[in-house]
C-alpha cells in the first residue's frame, strides 16, 4: 500500500506537474491508493494490494486497515501471505476471515 505522496519527485524520475501532489491528491491512504487504481488502466485491471510483512500482534488490524483502504479506493483485493500463514491455524483463519468480511460487507463502499 502506498505510504508517501510524491511519486516521481521521490525517485527523481519522469515528469509531472507539482499540482498532482499538492492539489489533485493528499497524503490520505485512500487518495494514494486511488492513484494506483488509476494506473491500473483506470481500474480495468484490478488492483490487489499486498498485505505486507508480518509484524506480530498488530497483523489483524493492519490487514483489515489495508483491505478497507483498498476497497474504498476501488481496489479488488488483498494478498495475504505471511500475516496469516506464519501464525497458528486459529490466528491465521481469523485474519483471513476478517479480510473476507471487509470485501463482503456492503456498508464498506467506495469513498
Amino acid at each position: 500500500m502506498p505510504e508517501t505522496n510524491g511519486g516521481y519527485k521521490a525517485i527523481s524520475f519522469g515528469k509531472t506537474h507539482d499540482k498532482v501532489y499538492t492539489q489533485l491528491s493528499s497524503d490520505h491512504p485512500i487518495d494514494l491508493t486511488r492513484y494506483q487504481v488509476l494506473n491500473c488502466y483506470n481500474g480495468r485491471a484490478g488492483l490487489i494490494n499486498s498485505g505486507g510483512a508480518s509484524s506480530g500482534a498488530s497483523d489483524l488490524a493492519e490487514a483489515v486497515f489495508t483491505a478497507v483502504v483498498n476497497k474504498r479506493a476501488g481496489g479488488m483485493g488483498l494478498i495475504s501471505g505471511r500475516k496469516a500463514f506464519q501464525k497458528s491455524m486459529d490466528d491465521g483463519v481469523k485474519i483471513l476471515n476478517a479480510i473476507q468480511d471487509v470485501y463482503l460487507e456492503p456498508k464498506i463502499d467506495i469513498a
